[in-house]
């Protein structure tokens, strides 16, 4: 149920599980070189990334029409136009990067005529072998990949701004909702009574 200063549960829990699944797919890929190329590690780390990528994506389409049906609550106290719009245009470019990168990578292992792993289902093949194509491919899904850091970097530092700076509820809004913690001196008077 969406109050009126949070977001719906469900784009709160999908936010943060999304969140969590970019973390672990940039981990890999980065960390994958710990591993020889072409060891059973190396190649495990591959797999995970190309399905948390993935995950990404399906969490995506589920996020869509509930952040269509749930409107975004307001930030308190009212930021001013040119920060909505800037807000806006990031969220956008979020949205983008989200799309675009698993379905970069599906492409890539396609035109490099790879299975493509979903947790035990094997993903239709989207292009004819094609390795220059599929090196293409690659070098753009790196890119958007590095440019991944700065678009993520910039969202977080303007909710932690908001938060700690400007002290409004940008941040807050995204979080999850907590039952007030009881003070101890009252619990401990309420065992003795």
């Amino acid at each position: 149920m969406q109050t009126r200063n949070t977001y719906h549960s469900a784009l709160i829990g999908i936010h943060w599980l999304t969140v969590v699944l970019i973390a672990a797919a940039y981990a890999l890929i980065e960390f994958r070189g710990i591993f020889p190329k072409g060891t059973g590690a190396h190649d495990l780390m591959k797999t995970w990334h190309f399905m948390l990528g993935l995950t990404v994506l399906a969490l995506l389409l589920a996020r869509i029409p509930l952040r269509l049906a749930f409107r975004a609550p307001p930030t308190t106290p009212e930021p001013p136009v040119w920060q909505e719009r800037l807000a806006g245009a990031m969220h956008l470019a979020l949205y983008a990067f989200l799309v675009v990168m698993p379905i970069l990578g599906w492409l890539t292992l396609s035109a490099k005529g790879t299975p493509i792993p979903f947790f035990g289902l094997e993903l239709p093949v989207l292009l004819s072998p094609d390795k220059g194509l599929a090196k293409n491919l690659e070098g753009i899904h790196e890119w958007i990949g590095n440019l991944g850091y700065w678009l993520i970097g910039l969202h977080s530092a303007a909710a932690l701004f908001h938060h700690y700076v400007l002290r409004d509820d940008t941040l807050r809004r995204m979080g999850f909702k907590r039952k007030p913690a009881k003070r101890l001196g009252r619990s401990l008077e309420a065992t003795r009574s």
